[in-house]
């Protein structure tokens, strides 16, 4: 470095020194495409190319040698780039059936049509057509008669098989046509339970890549039934589909392997990051027992987080790692990858290796806590390996230490991901990728970006039977009810009175004065549920209505108080339980085990410390859903915010005209809202739930500082700004933060009576125009009568 730096001083006294270094020439426009740079013209910067939808360019990359000359990849030899059309090889094997058009390669937007002869059944796409990644939509088309042990596997178009028997033990084996790539497994097997070994194999373009939709639910589908039968609440469903059963003894290592070599870029890498972070955020909001790895690699790997420190169950220290991993792998001032412009895929898996043998070492061979630790490694890459050698051979390592058999192949899911335009290695990532029947371990996307899409939308909740509570979709197309999925429309025959909250798969929370006339006939009453079937919903009847046996609305009329909304709470069950999607899902009520969970406090808790948790300010920014399904915004009042809030009761001499004490009015069961620039409820939108919106905002700080903490809304917990000081002693800073999208959602309330009616009512005010004020049950206050009639249904903490 010394030398280095006594160059950079002569720089400016001998200007022809720097003329000296070679840059490459930049004569490198692309017919109809684009291209960017990592690190401009000098040597060691890639070149990557890009082109419209439906198309991809030849080369896909070049590097900058230090020669001063460009370096094109073996596997694009050619002088000039330029942008090709799509189009799909298609000589489909097909059996005892036919297809059309009989083409040798297929445009994008063309289509593909299968027929069966008599006696077979068409299984699978009756159509297909080519899409403009250069992939077929659909699922490989198959007749088949059933007369096998194992359904007929098929023959994916572009694909040669051999094999032709699919009895018990019988083998298939599976090639490409042409110059195609076949991912999946190229060999499979019939077993006991008829169904076949591995995964079904597809033949693809080498510059083909997957779109993140594509994604999303494949990658899903494994970690989401995980998630779910990890649970120890979780009640398993056979028609659920593969999971890995992970029991109460048992345990989750997740290894999350990141890219940080020369070609990343910064913004690719930092997206790398925000893509785990979203993750981790989502595993930890289950009750399931992880440990978390965090290994960056280039030439080298470096080991940010081991599944064998105590903090790597931490959901928050898991994070807080992540976040402050720099550019180069960097944590605070350890030794980084700036030197390392290698990608060395078999080192970053052989330190997963490592890991797991000192782990067994630690717990003992034959434990059941270390048979039943199960692994999921996901490594996310821009390129192949080009220096170590080949890294199979680190995953056979992996298998023998994990005892990776038949029997046990669900203890073990390694998701191999390449991202970006440059070469990607599609046999590399095939060849490392997990092969499990009806599902996918490894993917080529075309830049960060789709990786964060994917990321943020594979945890889909819809694919889990468990009624996580609080998790609300906040992705930048989610509708209204995704967004808010517990919320309901209450509602006799047609016309619409209430609103109300799941909370839970079959029971509502919704106000008592909804039903305050006692000569209606419920039958007729309906609650409308999201259902991302129906625009409108899907309607519930309702089975029981439990009413708070204090809410009387004319208990005060002695008192010249016209009407009094004390104990304003009910209980909805509905007839039928509500399937989980992400347009329906309950929200998390204080007090609960899931509410504990889903803010991530220990186990200990009380409803005292929940309490203090989400109402620790003077004013705290809270929402309620419109009639509209827009969430609006309010500030619910505390202390001595609360008393000045609920003054303006005494001045409403129209509706308490005789009214000497407000606290007869407003008792502390209610909160209070409607000061500043809150918006107001409307007729309608009584028992809706209020609720808070928490969000793990994590806050970049520099070198000493610490980390940061649980907030709502927009600013660090107390809004001062102000470094907090945890009991230990230690300062925790604040700086400028990275919201997250995933959050959860808590009822702290129930909208329930207020003054004068807002403008948005569409009722102009009469007279003189006295302050809006909205009150709502506080859940806190609330608590008896909740646990008393909810026993059974949700578990709470104690008081």
């Amino acid at each position: 470095m010394g030398s280095l730096r006594a160059l950079l001083c002569l720089l400016p006294l001998y200007p022809g020194l720097a003329a000296a270094a070679p840059s490459c020439p930049q004569n490198v426009k692309i017919s109809g495409g684009n291209f960017t740079l990592s690190h401009g013209w000098a040597p060691g910067s890639v070149l990557v190319y890009s082109c419209p939808l439906g198309q991809y360019p030849v080369p896909t990359s070049r590097l900058c040698l230090s020669s001063g000359r460009w370096q094109t990849p073996r596997s694009s030899p050619v002088a000039k780039a330029v942008c090709k059309r799509e189009a799909p090889r298609a000589r489909p094997g097909f059996e005892n059936g036919m297809y059309t058009p009989r083409l040798g390669s297929h445009p994008v937007g063309g289509n593909l049509s299968f027929e069966c002869e008599d006696g077979f059944v068409l299984r699978g796409s009756p159509v297909r057509q080519c899409r403009p990644n250069g992939m077929w939509d659909g699922e490989t088309a198959v007749c088949d008669n059933g007369a096998g042990h194992c359904p007929s596997p098929g023959i994916p178009v572009g694909s040669v098989r051999t094999g032709s028997r699919f009895g018990l033990g019988d083998k298939v084996n599976y090639r490409c046509s042409s110059n195609l790539v076949l991912t999946g497994s190229a060999e499979r097997e019939c077993q006991d339970s008829g169904v076949w070994s591995g995964t079904e194999p597809i033949c693809r373009q080498p510059y083909s890549y997957d779109f993140p939709e594509d994604v999303a639910p494949a990658l899903g589908t494994s970690l989401s039934h995980l998630l779910g039968s990890t649970n120890p609440t979780q009640k398993k469903k056979e028609s659920v589909g593969r999971k890995i059963q992970i029991q109460r003894s048992g345990h989750l290592n997740l290894y999350l392997l990141l890219d940080a070599s020369q070609s990343v870029k910064e913004e690719d890498f930092r997206i790398f990051k925000e893509s785990a972070i979203l993750m981790v955020d989502r595993i930890f909001s289950f009750e399931i027992n992880v440990s978390v790895a965090i290994i960056t690699f280039a030439s080298k790997p470096k080991i940010i987080m081991s599944v064998l420190d105590d903090n790597s169950r931490d959901g928050t220290e898991v994070i807080y790692r992540l976040e402050n991993i720099n550019y180069k792998g960097v944590v605070s001032s350890d030794e980084d990858h700036e030197n390392g412009t290698g990608t060395n895929i078999y080192k970053a898996l052989h330190s997963v290796y490592i890991m797991m043998n000192n782990q067994m070492q630690r717990l003992g061979m034959s434990t059941a806590a270390w048979k039943e630790t199960r692994h999921a490694i996901i490594l996310l890459t821009d390129g192949k390996s080009n220096i170590g050698g080949s890294p199979k051979p680190a995953v056979d390592n992996i298998k023998e230490v994990l005892n990776i058999n038949q029997r046990r192949s669900d203890y073990l899911d390694i998701y191999a991901i390449g991202v970006g335009k440059l070469d990607v290695d599609w046999r590399e990532l095939n060849e490392l990728a997990s092969k499990k029947d009806g599902e996918r371990h490894a993917f080529i996307l075309q830049d960060a970006k789709a990786l964060h899409q994917v990321f943020e939308h594979m945890l889909d909740v819809s694919q889990l039977i468990d009624t996580i509570c609080g998790v609300g979709n906040m992705s930048a197309n989610a509708s209204a009810q995704e967004r808010t999925p517990w919320h309901v429309t209450i509602k006799p025959m047609s016309r619409e009175t209430c609103r109300g909250a799941l909370i839970s798969d079959q029971w509502v929370l919704t106000a008592a004065h909804c039903f305050r006339h006692a000569d209606q006939d419920r039958s007729l009453w309906r609650v409308v549920v999201g259902d991302p079937s129906s625009r409108l919903g899907k309607e519930f009847q309702i089975e029981q209505v439990v009413i708070s046996e204090h809410f009387d609305v004319f208990a005060k009329r002695h008192q010249g108080i016209r009407e009094f909304y004390g104990d304003d709470i009910a209980l909805l069950k509905l007839a039928q339980k509500v399937k989980m999607s992400t347009h329906a899902r309950p929200i998390c009520l204080p007090c609960t085990v899931g509410a504990n969970l889903a803010l991530r406090r220990p186990p200990g808790s009380t409803c005292r410390d929940h309490e203090s948790e989400l109402l620790n300010k003077l004013s705290v920014p809270a929402h309620f859903v419109a009639l509209n399904g827009d969430t609006l915004n309010i500030n619910l009042k505390t202390g001595t915010e609360w008393t000045r809030c609920i003054e303006v009761v005494g001045q409403d001499k129209t509706t308490f005209p005789n009214l000497t004490d407000v606290s007869e009015v407003v008792t502390d069961q209610f909160l209070c809202s409607g000061m500043e620039k809150d918006d107001n409820p409307c007729k309608g939108e009584s028992g809706g739930a209020v609720f808070l919106e928490r969000r793990f905002r994590f806050f970049q700080v520099r070198e000493g500082e610490a980390r940061g903490d649980w907030v709502t809304g927009s600013g660090p917990r107390g809004g001062t700004g102000r470094p907090l000081q945890e009991p230990g002693g230690r300062a925790w800073s604040w700086g400028c933060g990275r919201l997250l999208s995933m959050l959860s959602l808590f009822q702290v309330g129930l909208v329930s009576w207020g003054l004068n009616n807002p403008l948005r009512c569409n009722k102009l005010p009469r007279g003189k125009v006295l302050p809006l004020r909205d009150f709502h049950i506080s859940l806190f206050r609330l608590q008896p009568w909740l646990r008393q009639h909810l026993e059974g249904v949700l578990n709470f903490l104690p008081l």
